[in-house]
């Protein structure tokens, strides 16, 4: 059986914090038993942005980079408190947390064992960030049905302003990516995978 497909999927700014106008974001993502592969595309006049270098050498993890532009994911398995959260730097830094319930870190838990590996291109209108998520960072799933996933984003401006960019905002009045009502991806089989062999 093939991994499920990459989906094609839109960032929507919170908005409480647009952030700069004619910003576009958008992300794609797959899976298989290898890990996950996830795509961020950040599409407009990027020169309007803060977006941290990316470092010469092999970078390591590192704790507030939500503090600036990075990309990000959540990932919890249905009926279950526990999820985790990984941020992604454009300057190829990295983190990757374990909570045991809503902003509850569990950090005997965590590791840095596997880390992903994290490529970014940019030009002054276009940041492609492309993820490889190990299958050790994951939650084990029932099924792939299973797995809740929140694919978000913060971007800087050059002004230092924040905005907070996400599938889906489950509060009017503030941006809030620990909010389980904001994992509405869900993975897929692939459409040959439903199909019998001939």
């Amino acid at each position: 059986m093939r991994g499920p497909h990459a989906a094609a999927l839109t960032l929507l700014a919170h908005p409480a914090a647009p952030g700069p106008d004619a910003l576009q974001l958008g992300v794609s993502m797959s899976a298989d038993g290898a890990g996950w592969r996830l795509q961020y595309t950040l599409t407009g006049d990027l020169n309007t942005l803060l977006i941290p270098q990316p470092q010469p050498q092999p970078s390591g993890p590192a704790d507030g980079l939500w503090q600036h532009t990075c990309f990000e994911a959540f990932v919890g398995t249905a009926g279950n408190a526990a999820y985790r959260e990984f941020n992604f730097s454009p300057s190829g830094q990295w983190a990757a947390y374990r909570f045991s319930a809503e902003r509850v870190r569990d950090r005997a838990a965590e590791s840095t064992d596997h880390p992903p590996v994290i490529t970014c291109e940019r030009t002054a209108h276009a940041l492609d960030l492309s993820v490889w998520l190990p299958p050790a960072l994951l939650p084990v799933p029932e099924d792939l049905a299973s797995w809740v996933i929140g694919l978000n984003a913060v971007i800087e401006a050059r002004d230092g302003q924040l905005s907070y960019w996400a599938l889906h905002h489950p509060r009017a009045e503030r941006p809030d990516f620990h909010h389980a009502g904001g994992w509405t991806h869900r993975l897929l089989p692939a459409p040959s995978a439903l199909q019998s062999p001939a």
